[in-house]
């Protein structure tokens, strides 16, 4: 395909799920560290988390109007596809006038009828494959896809093999290369650097459970003063959350700080995860993709739950790669209220346990991952 100029022009479409945004733009930021001239174009799903987030890091992004299919209620489906037949109409639109040599997939809802009109307007494409269980749009992309990284092995079950080029998840560049103590760390979040200290995380959307077990509890947390926590609930709990603290200390909350709880500290959204990471001993965690990395990285000890809402349970199936290899704990969603609080503690005061998991997890870091796919897009530009 023609491009306007000499310049690369590439589009990178996906999104909904900080999982799938944070990844993007750290490819996108490592193509411009290999090609400053590089002309990116993002597209998403109108709506979503994506629109605000990739703006924020400096990227141009559109909208298409599609939605995920309701598995369980196949009869309302009829809307979702009406809005996948427009939004494939308004990917080729876009695709028509940026012109790009190469568009990028790397989940989400926008990038099925993204990759696919690319795909039959000859645009070469590449898929990144977060998970250890391939998704359905994924599978389906790969049949036309020049090159499909991914980020576990034995993906060859789902993809053609010549395709597979293992790279690992990129993951937020703002994470890596910081000499933050953790002394430095936990005093930003005002807490005891002398005190053992848990990170819990539920992803960008927050977690339903891991949030009901905290606030279940908050009793537990209380009598356990020489161990602390960070608590990140997401948006859409954090009033519940502090609501359920208020009521069991008889004290309002002091958002973010909560005084009558000297060893907790809650927040919806943590801005600054260098320093969370830094902090923490331990972390409680779903188990997305870029998460995992993240903690492989890092080389951070980490209980997984699972998300149970998934598609193809593959969270379930990233943490089983994980405990496989004795580099994770894992606790089912359903046995989360009964068992994680007193796991955590167990293994938050077990020195030999902390490095047994950190240095078997440090075993699974692919670094570099976002260049080495830079690289694969760069190389597909005719």
């Amino acid at each position: 395909m023609e491009t306007k100029n000499n310049k690369p022009r590439i589009i990178i479409s996906g999104g909904g799920t900080g999982g799938h945004i944070f990844p993007a733009v750290s490819i996108a930021n490592a193509i411009k560290e290999l090609r400053p001239d590089a002309e990116i174009l993002f597209v998403g799903a109108e709506g979503r988390m994506e629109m605000q987030r990739v703006p924020d890091a400096g990227y141009k992004i559109i909208g298409l109007p599609v939605a995920g299919f309701d598995r369980k209620h196949l009869w309302k489906n009829f809307a979702v596809l009406v809005k996948l037949a427009r939004s494939q109409w308004k990917a080729r639109n876009i695709i028509k006038q940026f012109r790009p040599q190469v568009a990028v997939g790397v989940g989400g809802y926008a990038s099925g009828p993204t990759l696919k009109t690319a795909g039959m307007m000859g645009v070469p494409t590449l898929i990144q494959e977060q998970n250890s269980y391939a998704g359905v749009t994924n599978k389906l992309l790969a049949k036309k896809a020049c090159k499909i990284c991914v980020a576990y092995e034995g993906m060859e079950k789902f993809f053609p093999a010549e395709k597979i080029i293992m790279t690992g998840n990129p993951v937020r560049q703002n994470l890596l290369g910081h000499s933050i103590s953790r002394e430095e760390a936990v005093r930003y979040f005002d807490l005891d650097p002398a005190k053992k200290t848990i990170l819990i995380l539920g992803g960008s959307l927050g977690a339903r459970t891991i949030n009901q077990t905290l606030t279940a509890g908050l009793d537990i947390i209380r009598k356990n003063p020489d161990i602390q926590f960070i608590w990140q609930t997401g948006k859409i709990y954090i009033e519940q959350v502090r609501d359920a603290i208020t009521t069991a200390t008889g004290e309002a909350v002091h958002h973010p700080h909560i005084s009558a709880l000297p060893n907790l500290y809650v927040t919806d959204f943590i801005k600054d995860m260098a320093n969370a990471y830094a902090a923490a001993d331990l972390v409680i965690s779903r188990a997305g993709a870029g998460s995992i990395s993240e903690f492989c990285l890092l080389h951070k000890p980490v209980i997984l739950v699972p998300s149970p809402n998934v598609a193809e349970d593959h969270q379930t199936k990233n943490a089983l790669a994980l405990v496989d290899k004795d580099a994770a704990i894992y606790v089912k969603d359903a046995e989360a209220k009964e068992k994680l609080l007193s796991v955590a503690l167990e293994t938050v005061k077990d020195n030999e346990k902390l490095k047994a998991l950190s240095n078997n997890i440090a075993k699974l870091a692919l670094p570099d991952s976002a260049t080495v796919i830079a690289k694969e897009v760069l190389k597909l530009i005719k």
